[in-house]
Parts: C-alpha cells; sequence; structure tokens
C-alpha cells in the first residue's frame, strides 16, 4: 500500500499523480489501482497501471 487511501477522492489529476510518483519511487514494481466500493463494502475495480521489470 503506497499512502492512505483516497476516499471520497473526484480529482483524476490527483489520483494520477500518486500512481506515478509511486512508480517513480518504485520503478521495478508493480502499481496496481485498487477501486473500493462504499456501499458494497468490496473492491469495485482493480487493474495494474505501472508493471514491474520482469526477470
Amino acid at each position: 500500500m503506497w499512502k492512505l487511501p483516497m476516499f471520497g477522492e473526484t480529482n483524476v489529476d490527483t489520483i494520477l499523480a500518486e500512481l506515478e510518483s509511486c512508480h517513480a519511487a518504485h520503478p521495478n514494481n508493480h502499481v496496481r489501482l485498487l477501486g473500493l466500493d462504499n456501499y458494497a463494502q468490496c473492491a469495485g475495480a482493480s487493474m495494474v497501471i505501472f508493471r514491474g521489470k520482469t526477470v
């Protein structure tokens, strides 16, 4: 987990900036975005944004 969850964030540019800063800090690791559904209390979306280096 990169930082505390960004609950209620609606600005896409802020989310993308966090993804890019995570990738810059850890360029060899996968960076995955997990979107949570606060009504169903489960993951609504999950995707890999940056792939880490493969061996």
